[in-house]
């Protein structure tokens, strides 16, 4: 089963992902690979932190379940292929914490997959998370556009959308809703 969480820049989907995770510490996350440099404070481990060359040499080895380059910066983002195929519901869940252009990829390859949209509880929230991690105001400016028009898209394209207002409640929303798949609800 594949799970893909997504959403804007800023709404909090990696923090939501990694208490999912403490909650449910035997579902899988697929680490992503990027081409953009690692933030401060950053957990090295946070992606495969790659350079453009290498990034394009995967990408012409057909080694991307799916992969986009973020408007705006340059920068590549990627999941590496994966073997998720199962018959059986109950599987451990395969967990994606991708942006919205990846989702729609997963979901042509992947029609099972269940897509998971996170929202921040409002713009100035959203706007306060992205200064938070380090982020300037112009960038903060151009992700909050962006993140607006991505919004509307993951409305339209998402099986579920979670307002993570809280973090430990919203994690175990997206849990819940995972657990249901599995069970077929």
């Amino acid at each position: 089963m594949i799970a893909v969480i997504s959403g804007p820049g800023g709404v909090g989907k990696g923090t939501v992902v990694e208490r999912l995770l403490e909650l449910e510490p035997g579902w899988r996350l697929s680490r992503s690979w990027t081409t953009r440099p690692r933030r401060p404070g950053e957990p090295q481990d946070a992606y495969v932190f790659a350079d453009r060359d290498a990034f394009e040499r995967r990408i012409a080895d057909n080694g991307f379940l799916e992969w986009t380059e973020f408007e705006g910066t340059g920068h590549l983002y990627g999941t590496p292929t994966l073997n998720a195929d199962s018959d059986d519901p109950s599987a451990t869940p395969l967990i994606l914490e991708i942006e919205l252009d990846g989702a729609q990829q997963v979901k042509a390859v992947h029609p099972d997959a269940v897509l998971v949209l996170i929202v921040a509880p409002s713009r100035q929230v959203q706007a306060a998370r992205l200064r938070g991690r380090g982020d300037d105001e112009v960038s903060v400016a151009r992700r909050l556009d962006v993140g607006e028009a991505e919004e509307r898209l993951g409305r339209e394209l998402t099986d579920h959308v979670v307002v993570n207002d809280d973090v430990d409640r919203a994690a175990r929303e997206v849990a819940g809703i995972i657990r249901g798949h599995q069970a077929g609800r």
